[in-house]
């Protein structure tokens, strides 16, 4: 967590030929195979791009491992009942899924209901909610197995269990551990801007602050976009209340970036 004070806000043998043919078009197979491999394994899914929404800039966490928070959730149904999702599937509001804006797809989520100790396990299929103080949306199906459709909101805890996988061979499904987000280097995104000279501001007013801040690029849909972060600890709860301080300095749009 920072120690010092935030700034108040303003307004990643022998072969014969045959054989030997054989050979040699099998072994460029292999490397051609494992090189593309390799590729399609670096470059990050279409789920994990920043992405914006109402004109904020969201930055998709690299892992869940780790991930606990607890907040306000809340459930969509049959006006998205029937409509894609954010990773393509089409959202069935009796399944049970959820909705969240950084996590990535695919995490396997226990989700407890503050309110009557009522919990159920949710798979993240789809971005938000994108409302101020909710920190993810249930289907239907899953608001329901915890008592939650009548209130509409609930104060929940929400605790990461990993990623649902299925292996090829066997079609069994498991629990892909992930690299753990409870230790590393934790920074808050407090600005976005698609002019420079903005952003240069914001970050000029965290450093004469006695901050670690830095501005980085990022594309989205096209636009640029001048991402103002500043470092705020390497476990994810001191970044947790870091990030919570600048939201009450009046930094609403904050929230945590892990590197």
């Amino acid at each position: 967590m920072l120690s010092k004070s935030f700034p108040i806000r303003g307004s990643l043998s022998i072969f014969t030929p045959l054989r030997m043919f054989l050979f040699f078009t099998l072994l460029t197979f292999c490397l051609t195979t494992g090189s593309s491999s390799a590729s399609r394994q670096t470059r990050k899914p279409a789920t994990q791009k920043p992405y914006v929404i109402n004109d904020r800039l969201y930055s998709p966490l690299p892992s869940a491992d780790g991930y606990e928070e607890i907040g306000i959730a809340s459930w969509y149904g049959r006006d998205f009942h029937g409509r894609p999702t954010s990773n393509g599937e089409t959202y069935n509001m009796h399944d049970i899924s959820a909705a969240h804006k950084l996590l990535p797809m695919h995490t396997m989520l226990l989700v407890k209901n503050l309110n009557n100790g009522k919990e159920v396990v949710v798979r993240v299929n789809d971005r938000g909610p994108f409302v101020q103080g909710r920190i993810i949306d249930l289907s239907y199906g899953a608001a329901k197995q915890i008592a939650l459709v009548h209130s509409g909101t609930a104060r929940v805890k929400v605790t990461a269990l990993g990623e649902l996988q299925t292996d090829i061979e066997t079609g069994q499904r498991f629990f892909k551990s992930h690299a753990d987000l409870r230790s590393g280097e934790y920074f808050v995104q407090i600005g976005a801007f698609t002019k420079k000279y903005n952003g240069l501001k914001l970050q000029e007013k965290f450093l004469d602050a006695g901050h670690h801040v830095v501005m980085t690029k990022a594309e989205v849909n096209g636009q640029l976009f001048y991402r103002v972060q500043v470092f705020v600890g390497r476990t994810l709860n001191s970044a947790r209340k870091s990030e919570q301080a600048l939201i009450k300095k009046g930094y609403k749009g904050a929230f945590i970036l892990a590197r």
